[in-house]
């Protein structure tokens, strides 16, 4: 399989999907280590794509999404952004009304939390 049908598969087969630098229990970079940090800070269920372990993929996902950068975010197969959008999506709301829209659960207190932290 093609690193872009691996890719394909992986956007459409789960709700929200974070390609990052490292795992989400384990960043191996600050601004994967911010998205993984504000989605597990609020509960939502999601799976992590380690792109340092394949070069294919890493490489690959910035061709799919046509973005130049990692961390990238999609939910329910749609790319949402990378680090400086989804904190900016966190701190305004917009990322709370995206879940809302598309069925994604999380955690509303502590997504009110990060924007009381930040305000």
């Amino acid at each position: 399989m093609s690193a872009q049908d691996q890719i394909k598969q992986t956007v459409e087969n789960n709700d929200v999907v974070l390609f990052m630098k490292g795992t989400k229990t384990m960043p191996q970079c600050g601004f994967s280590s911010r998205v993984a940090g504000v989605l597990n800070f609020m509960g939502v269920d999601y799976t992590d794509v380690n792109v340092l372990a394949d070069e294919g993929i890493r490489q690959g996902i910035k061709e799919y999404s046509d973005w130049p950068t990692i961390p990238q975010l999609y939910i329910k197969g749609e790319f949402v952004g990378g680090c400086d959008i989804i904190t900016e999506m966190t701190l305004s709301g917009e990322l709370d009304q995206l879940f809302d829209t598309k069925g994604v659960a999380y955690d509303k207190v502590a997504a009110e939390k990060i924007r009381e932290a930040n305000a």
